[in-house]
């Protein structure tokens, strides 16, 4: 069975961007980086929610093109819709938690949930996310959209590994052990 891994950067009070989604206030150079950027060729998939699609239209991602170039895409939203998407570009706007559960008895890598509070919160609920790779980083944003936005529950995570970068950056690892 394929793993999803949450796998995003967060503040140390627990956001992943500001109210608006943006970003600023991460640390976007050294080494977590790199080691970030070359992470992403282990997943050949990712699913993520409409809000963290379109916010790579910021960074001149298309509508319906993939963000990246190797996986395939699910994007997952009952309103968003493209003319002629990528064929790496699938819109799931029906049984979220059926297809996935159908995904990851599927063949293939682990499975990159990139970003979405609020999505990432949807799946916790439904005990879907296998691993959380959180990126802390060494800000405060006070406010934002949370880690898991609308999680209520408590889980119980077991440590896998972690990595402590230069300029204070902590790359944490964990397994969700649901009861």
């Amino acid at each position: 069975m394929r793993k999803i891994i949450y796998h995003v950067a967060s503040t140390l009070d627990g956001y992943i961007a500001h109210k608006d989604g943006n970003t600023q206030g991460f640390l976007e150079e050294g080494e977590h980086v790199s080691d970030y950027l070359e992470s992403l060729k282990e997943y050949d998939t990712v699913i993520m929610g409409k809000h963290t699609y379109e916010y790579g239209y910021n960074y001149g991602l298309n509508p319906g093109q993939p963000a990246y170039p190797h996986m395939m895409h699910y994007i997952f939203s009952s309103s968003l819709h493209f003319a002629q998407p990528h064929e790496q570009v699938q819109v799931v706007s029906d049984n979220p938690i059926n297809f996935l559960a159908e995904l990851k008895e599927t063949v293939g890598s682990p499975i990159y949930l990139c970003g979405g509070g609020q999505f990432a919160g949807f799946l916790l609920g439904h005990k879907l996310i296998d691993e959380v790779k959180v990126k802390l980083n060494p800000v405060l944003f006070g406010e934002g959209i949370k880690l898991f936005e609308g999680c209520e529950e408590t889980y119980r995570m077991r440590g896998l590994n972690s990595i402590a970068y230069e300029g204070g950056v902590f790359l944490l690892n964990y397994e969700i052990d649901y009861l």
